[in-house]
């Protein structure tokens, strides 16, 4: 099992985002700098020493867009302004100023799927009526049936219910997420257009990177197949899409600096994710099928040989994440408690053990578990919509400091966090673990040290060792050997070498065993 060769390669000649430990803000949630309990981009800022010395090598904001804020930015208006919850253009120049002095890289969201209702383009198309110009920018389609009360197709939004909302005039609308969030017809040469001066707009005010969402469904099909149960998604993974990201790539390549594009590509295989990282497409795509693995080391096996089989024939670089703002945090997801947090700080030694990038989320290094957020404080439009609990569990403000709301998330005196914080949190804020050397935080911050002290030595092959069932390990050249054991039971190491660094307790590992749920480095000489 092998990874595109280093062969033939210096230091100076390998783009920054290859291998980068970067991490999300989810902007609303990170810190709130005036006090009206939503977080903003002068927090942001305000929070930069703090990232730089956690490690991390990039940034990469959800989006900070003029919305009216139905699915918390992911509704744009205005794609070339910041909202005023979060501030101005000026507020996010000098945002971008203290990041590149500290150092780091910044990613910012782009939003290509959908516009918001109330973005100029979708006002302009209600005004002009059927079959206008205006509408074609989106997908405005009669109705079915004798009268046109049925909707075009039977496709359902990702949110729950239906796909389609007709207007007055009679014509129907497509909206893959809420309803507030018209699809853009990207068969429309004004839409791609567009989308590539939203990017120089961007890519010109200094910004290193884009994190694409929903990257694989912006191409439909012409004729809106209905959904059947041999293909449920018809207009996901489209092959047109990728024309799309090679308009991009060459953008990108008339930038200095070796910008670049992540797509968010919840697809089947990773085949079909590697198909995004093309050699004249996007530089990244999320691998989710990390992320999706259950705590079972012939799991994690089988992804770490699909995703190697998978990227090396396209000669590029594999991405690792475990958490994101759209899925349950990592400690919850692996069981919660004292367990799910050991299982994930050792997931994620095993996973910065590996070559690639690997995308944090802000709050896992602090152990945050996923929030039982009560049904009258939920916002996001799928709970809204009845597809289940929604997303506002793995979104609420983190806690810096205190023993009480908002946990230093605002200022003195603020309003209340637009998410309630629990009681628990107050073990887990940033200064807590800061005064506590066992702390999570305190072992991120080795982890990712180790990491960039090894990261220049370490070949990209990645080769599988022979161990006992339940555990997983595997060894770089020239010396590093990874062991995880998902197992029950303590395992008898096999000949590893000096230990460098454990996600749980160093005299087990140093008497030749390791501990169930638990994850260490070695160095073999």
């Amino acid at each position: 099992m092998a990874t595109p060769s280093q062969k033939g390669t210096t230091l100076s000649t390998i783009p920054w985002w290859r291998d980068a430990v970067c991490y999300e803000i989810y902007v609303r949630s990170f810190a709130d700098s005036n006090g009206d309990g939503v977080g903003d981009l002068t927090g942001v800022a305000s929070r930069v020493p703090y990232l730089a010395k956690l490690g991390v090598e990039a940034i990469w904001l959800t989006p900070f867009y003029t919305s009216p804020q139905a699915d918390h930015g992911y509704d744009v208006a205005d794609h070339r302004a910041v909202d005023p919850r979060f501030g101005g253009l000026d507020d996010f120049d000098v945002m971008l100023s203290t990041v590149h002095a500290h150092g780091l890289k910044l990613i910012i969201d782009i939003v290509p799927n959908h516009t918001s209702d109330a973005h100029p383009w979708f006002q302009a198309a209600l005004a002009a009526g059927p079959g206008s110009a205006e509408r074609a920018r989106y997908w405005f389609r009669p109705g079915r049936g004798r009268t046109g009360g049925n909707p075009p197709n039977n496709w359902k939004s990702l949110f729950g219910g239906p796909a389609w909302t007709r207007e007055p005039d009679g014509e129907w609308y497509l909206h893959l997420f809420d309803q507030r969030q018209p699809d853009l017809n990207w068969r429309c040469r004004e839409v791609g257009d567009e989308f590539e001066s939203i990017l120089r707009f961007w890519l010109d005010r200094g910004v290193d990177g884009v994190r694409v969402d929903v990257a694989n469904a912006l191409w439909k099909p012409g004729d809106l197949p209905d959904a059947t149960r041999q293909r449920p998604t018809p207009y996901l993974d489209m092959p047109e899409v990728h024309e799309v990201y090679r308009r991009w790539h060459a953008t990108m390549r008339d930038y200095p600096g070796d910008r670049m594009g992540v797509a968010e590509a919840w697809v089947d295989t990773p085949e079909a994710m590697a198909r995004y990282i093309r050699t004249d497409e996007l530089q990244q795509a999320f691998n989710f099928h990390w992320l999706l693995a259950p705590w079972s080391a012939a799991s994690f096996r089988r992804v770490l040989t699909k995703t190697f089989a998978a990227v090396e024939p396209v000669k590029a670089s594999p991405t690792w994440v475990l958490s994101n703002h759209d899925v349950e945090r990592h400690v919850s997801r692996y069981g919660g408690g004292s367990r799910g947090l050991a299982r994930a700080r050792a997931a994620t030694l095993t996973m910065l053990a590996l070559p690639g990038s690997a995308y944090l989320y802000a709050g896992e290094e602090l152990g945050l578990p996923q929030v039982d957020v009560p049904a009258a404080a939920r916002q996001d439009p799928a709970w809204l919509r009845g597809k289940g609990i929604g997303r506002d569990g793995c979104r609420v403000p983190l806690p810096w400091s205190g023993r009480a709301q908002p946990y230093g998330f605002s200022p003195p005196g603020a309003a209340a966090p637009w998410l309630p914080q629990p009681d628990s949190w107050t073990t887990l804020s940033v200064a807590a673990q800061e005064a506590d050397p066992n702390s999570t935080l305190h072992f991120y911050r080795r982890a990712i040290a180790a990491r960039c002290d090894l990261a220049p030595t370490l070949q990209r092959e990645v080769s599988l060792l022979p161990t006992s069932p339940g555990v997983l390990a595997f060894a770089r050249r020239p010396g590093l050997v990874c062991v995880l054991n998902c197992g029950s039971r303590r395992a008898r190491l096999p000949e590893v070498g000096e230990l460098l660094i454990s996600s749980g307790d160093t005299s087990t590992v140093l008497g030749g065993m390791i501990d169930p749920d638990t994850a260490a480095w070695f160095f073999r000489r």
